[in-house]
């Protein structure tokens, strides 16, 4: 095992400060194939992080891939390759504008929405049988469309089942494999899995990508028992080569890794939560060390962020200990967070697999209590390497850029002023274009979270509304975009964290801006900057933008920030673009979002025709996700139906047996929101994301 550099007791000292307790835990987008600078290895070897956006694609792993990025929903492949065009405005290196703010909110979205909150809620509508009822009959009436579990058990699960028995088909069979896993178990009496073992068998298929989908599968699933399975592909080791008849690939053991995060991530066991962080970290200190590919460092990196370890109140540093010892990750979260910012520290580590590091240590940090001072450590190290004499690579200072975002709060503690303060420098301090805007969306976020320390605790919300402000009105055209998202995020979070109303100026100042709009671009990102901020004063505005602008994406924005807003009166004109947006799968699927936030569902039985008549590979996938989306139990039976009818195309099928799975899935927001949001996506590897073949993990629906 390499012996990774050592940066002595930082957080050993914080450690002694906590109380005797310990805290619970708890396809999609999402963005450019192309995501690494040219040259994108990284310092010490390992390839670029996968093809440009344009050209052909070969179907992706889970089943078919999301569509076109134009609505921000991320560029993507279908089954089969046809894939629709994405951003166009061209890059240093030719290809997609990374820096565009679409590409931010197609890997960030998913909470923002929160769309199945939003349809399970039941919103009473104009016309609706429950509108007529009185207040007490509308709780039972508006749940009436909800899938019961009946419905999934005795439907869904044996139609999937059934196509997994009979089907060979790629896509067919690695929809109903994701399908499976994201309703998850109705286990046996003795706590066994029924699908585990379903699951488990397609590891040995010959195809790379049933196999593989098997491995992500079992993730998703997230049951204990698969993690000796997951931990033996990820090594590579006789029994893992024993499970698929052969050596495993960089792909599957990567999907492995990625597996036991989410199941790390959804597990109450804390022995099982060490056990899958102790399998990470000693990869990462062996064999994945140095490993001239990329994508098994990185996914072993991202799961670790994803499986927080009990806080331990009497851990000690090992280098401070009477017997000093080498340091481990999986002794409790404090080693943990200590390990990591040891492997953030070794130079030695390729410098865009340590890129990653920053968001898994905000995600650790994310619940533990300010007065442990365990973040204290963690956030001096990032605000160095976005110091204005820091020699960091530009991956580095976007990726420390966005954990601090996450790391910071709005208080007045010494730590989160300089947070603050390094911030908003960045715009003077750093020349990377990305990581000025990544700055602001992160000084947004931390100024929405009220702190537990000094002073007011939300008193830095009124200095970063002032700097949002001011580049909005007097910011370079890009930095306005990104402004305009930002007051939207900062607004919204102070109104979820602390309970605060929309301020005044700042929805004033955004629905100028946005009324001003001419260029698809500024309209776009006004009109989610006030859908995030909920400003129903907005909706005039947004209506007259809709029928006014003709370009699909934009239109699309605006029909989510009218879903966003709950502006009912939006209902009738965005139904309309559904219903007119056949042949425009991107403009498609965001007015089906605005609809699902609206809590409309008339459109149920229509989108299910046009699915089954839709050719196209993008409109099959963007009725399918429509139908998740706005789905509801009148789309179980047409949809398991067109699942086993042999005279349907294979693609048909298999984005039914997708629909299938977002309607009944188990988790509130989908599986890989946890990994995509706050990601540096201008680190990426083909596992992780890639437009150009659509076999990603966020790639998957």
């Amino acid at each position: 095992m390499k012996k990774l550099l050592t940066i002595g007791a930082l957080l050993a000292a914080a450690s002694l400060g906590l109380q005797d307790s310990s805290l619970g835990h708890g396809g999609t987008y999402r963005g450019p194939g192309d995501t690494v600078p040219p040259g994108g290895g990284g310092g010490g070897g390992g390839g670029a992080a996968g093809p440009g956006p344009a050209g052909p694609s070969s179907p992706g792993p889970g089943g078919p891939a999301t569509p076109g990025p134009a609505t921000g929903a991320g560029p993507a492949a279908g089954p089969g390759g046809q894939r629709t065009g994405p951003i166009t405005n061209a890059g240093a290196g030719g290809g997609a504008d990374l820096t565009l703010w679409e590409f931010w909110w197609g890997f960030n979205k998913e909470p923002y929405l929160n769309l199945r909150a939003a349809i399970q809620s039941g919103s009473v509508q104009t016309g609706d049988v429950d509108f007529f009822l009185g207040e007490g009959e509308k709780s039972q009436a508006r749940d009436t469309l909800k899938p019961s579990e009946a419905d999934v058990r005795t439907k869904i699960v044996p139609a999937m089942l059934e196509a997994l028995d009979k089907e060979r088909q790629n896509d067919i069979v690695t929809a109903c494999l994701i399908g499976l896993a994201k309703i998850g178990d109705a286990k046996g009496e003795g706590g066994e899995s029924g699908f585990e073992p379903v699951i488990r068998k397609f590891l040995a298929d010959s195809n790379q990508e049933i196999s593989e989908t098997a491995a992500i599968s079992l993730g998703i699933l997230a049951n204990e028992a698969a993690v000796p399975t997951l931990r033996d592909l990820l090594y590579d080791n006789a029994e893992g080569k024993k499970l698929i008849g052969r050596s495993v690939s960089t792909r599957t053991r990567s999907f492995a890794a990625y597996g036991l995060g989410l199941i790390g991530n959804r597990t109450s066991d804390n022995e099982v939560r060490k056990e899958i962080v102790k399998i990470l970290s000693e990869l990462l200190a062996g064999d994945a060390y140095d490993m001239p590919l990329r994508d098994i460092p990185v996914a072993c990196i991202i799961a670790m962020g994803l499986v927080p370890l009990d806080l331990d109140p009497s851990w000690v540093h090992p280098a401070e200990r009477e017997e000093p010892g080498e340091l481990v990750a999986d002794e409790c979260r404090q080693s943990q967070l200590a390990w990591l910012l040891e492997y953030y520290n070794d130079e030695n580590v390729m410098f865009l697999n340590r890129a990653h590091i920053p968001t898994a240590l905000a995600r650790l940090l994310a619940d533990v209590p300010e007065s442990t001072g365990l973040k204290e450590p963690v956030a001096r190290r990032l605000l160095d390497d976005v110091d204005k004499h820091s020699k960091a690579q530009r991956e580095l200072q976007q990726s420390s850029i966005i954990a601090l975002g996450v790391i910071g709060d709005s208080d007045e503690d010494e730590l989160d002023q300089d947070i603050r303060e390094a911030l908003i420098d960045v715009k003077d301090n750093i020349a990377d274009l990305q990581a000025r805007h990544f700055s602001v969306i992160a000084m947004a976020q931390a100024a929405g979270r009220p702190g537990e320390g000094e002073g007011d605790s939300i008193a830095g919300a009124v200095e970063i509304r002032k700097e949002l402000l001011k580049q909005l009105s007097r910011g370079k055209s890009s930095m306005q975009r990104w402004a305009g998202l930002g007051l939207g995020v900062l607004e919204n979070a102070l109104a979820d964290n602390a309970n605060q109303a929309v301020n005044a100026d700042a929805a004033s100042a955004l629905r100028s801006a946005l009324a001003d709009s001419k260029s698809a671009l500024e309209m776009g990102a006004y009109a989610i900057g006030t859908g995030i901020m909920g400003d129903p004063q907005a909706t005039d505005i947004l209506l007259n933008k809709l029928d006014q602008m003709r370009e699909p994406a934009t239109r699309g924005f605006i029909s989510i920030a009218l879903g966003l807003i709950d502006a009912r009166e939006s209902i009738a004109p965005i139904q309309e673009l559904v219903k007119g947006s056949k042949y425009q799968p991107d403009l498609l699927k965001s007015a089906a979002i605005g609809l699902g936030l609206l809590g409309d569902k008339q459109l149920v039985p229509e989108l299910v025709d046009m699915l089954d008549e839709a050719r196209g590979l993008a409109s099959q996938a963007s009725i399918a996700t429509a139908l998740g989306f706005i789905g509801d139990r009148r789309s179980i039976d047409p949809l398991a139906e067109m699942l086993g009818d042999q005279e349907k195309t294979a693609n048909a099928r298999a984005f039914a047996a997708v629909a299938l799975g977002i309607v009944a899935d188990k988790e509130m927001l989908p599986w890989n929101a946890k990994i995509s949001v706050n990601i540096n996506y201008r680190a990426n590897t083909q596992t992780l994301t890639d437009s150009a073949q659509g076999t990603g993990i966020l790639d998957i629906l």
